[in-house]
């Protein structure tokens, strides 16, 4: 049943950006969808500028239309579920592209707890033509793969514009991306936040004739990686820490062989940089994750988990001034055996330039580990958190 004054229990929200070819079969198809379920519902079709007339024929098929100033397939999408009144609601493409006909199906995930459920269209039906072959095999299983890895999440379709969520759930992560990224965004601050989710088989038809995707294959693609980097600091900067890491200790041991893969003194003054560089990379990690957790606490686990255990975190940041005391002592005890090499005149000796190796890089490795701890104890403090 189509409500026009109680809250309905299902709000369609469908963005919208010269449709008019589509519209109205897209709303017919939520008529249908809604009329299946035995629910109450409301279609809210979120106009991003049309000047083709889609406002009026969504108007004229039963819809309510709210305007959207800010350009974006994200931006067009937050303004419709702000508007919905609807406990849950079922997002999906104006372009007639999806089924919102599957409205029974995703609602009884949701009346069964599910806080999200993802469409999968690879689990359902492509049909020739509908999906592009570098979008199908290449960017779409990637990014999603990449999805799974970063963030643990049990789906296959991270990016399936047909879902359907508990409004309130949703609207907690604060959904802030404007382009096409909102769908990863949705689906990852999901993951973090430990919203349960799910997905059904949904089937995918091709654009009407003539019409231009609004969906930019490079520009969207690499915006959909950067929102999972930018969320991933274990994956975006830990790895490369550990890696740099290695690489230091790799050339000292070289070293203390007499291999030396670069001329001179250059293989411990590159040791040197990789230590410091990746000692760097882990306090931006450290300051990442503090702010990307204080709000999304849900996922502190396995690799990262070990991390706050070994720096000591959870408890506070006195493990980080403690490190740093004790780089500060290796410092000073390498730039003493530094002076006693010079006082004998042996400066070009391996285990002189092993002292001075030592002394700089645990003096830089001290500094970091305190503007660590000095700025991560003023964040917290700033936030109200005593750890």
């Amino acid at each position: 049943m189509l409500v026009t004054s109680a809250s309905p229990l299902l709000s369609f929200v469908i963005p919208c950006l010269n449709e008019a070819r589509t519209i109205a079969t897209v709303i017919q198809d939520c008529h249908k969808g809604g009329h299946a379920t035995a629910e109450s519902y409301e279609v809210i079709v979120a106009d991003n500028g049309s000047v083709d007339g889609s406002q009026d024929i969504a108007r004229n098929s039963g819809a309510v239309v709210v305007s959207v100033a800010q350009r974006g397939y994200g931006a067009a999408l937050i303004a419709g579920i702000q508007a919905a009144q609807g406990r849950y609601v079922l997002m999906g493409d104006a372009d007639a592209t999806y089924d919102f006909r599957q409205a029974p199906q995703f609602l009884a995930k949701l009346n069964q707890g599910y806080d999200l459920v993802m469409g999968n269209r690879f689990r359902g039906t492509i049909a020739e033509g509908a999906m592009p072959l570098l979008h199908r095999y290449l960017g779409n299983p990637v990014l999603s793969m990449l999805g799974r890895m970063f963030f643990g999440i049990k789906i296959g379709d991270f990016h399936c514009g047909l879902r359907a969520f508990d409004r309130e759930a949703v609207q907690s992560l604060n959904l802030r991306c404007s382009g096409m990224e909102f769908a990863s965004e949705m689906v990852i601050k999901s993951s973090l936040m430990d919203l349960a989710m799910a997905e059904i088989p949904t089937n995918l038809r091709p654009n009407p004739p003539g019409r231009t995707p609004h969906l930019k294959t490079w520009r969207d693609g690499w915006r959909h990686l950067k929102f999972m980097l930018s969320f991933s600091p274990k994956y975006s900067l830990l790895l490369f820490s550990a890696g740099l890491a290695l690489l230091a200790v790799s050339l000292i041991i070289l070293f203390a062989w007499r291999i030396v893969p670069f001329t001179g003194p250059n293989t411990m003054v590159f040791a040197a940089s990789s230590a410091i560089a990746a000692m760097s990379i882990l306090s931006d990690y450290i300051l990442s994750r503090e702010m990307l957790y204080l709000k999304f606490s849900g996922s502190r686990k396995n690799l990262s988990h070990r991390v706050d255990s070994l720096l000591g975190l959870r408890k506070g940041t006195d493990r980080l001034f403690k490190f740093g005391a004790i780089a500060l002592l290796l410092s000073f005890a390498g730039f003493v055996s530094l002076l006693a090499f010079l006082i004998r005149s042996s400066l070009s000796s391996p285990l002189a330039a092993l002292a001075g190796f030592v002394g700089c890089a645990s003096l830089f490795v001290s500094i970091s580990f305190y503007l660590t701890a000095t700025k991560l104890t003023t964040y917290r403090s700033l936030h109200g958190l005593s750890r």
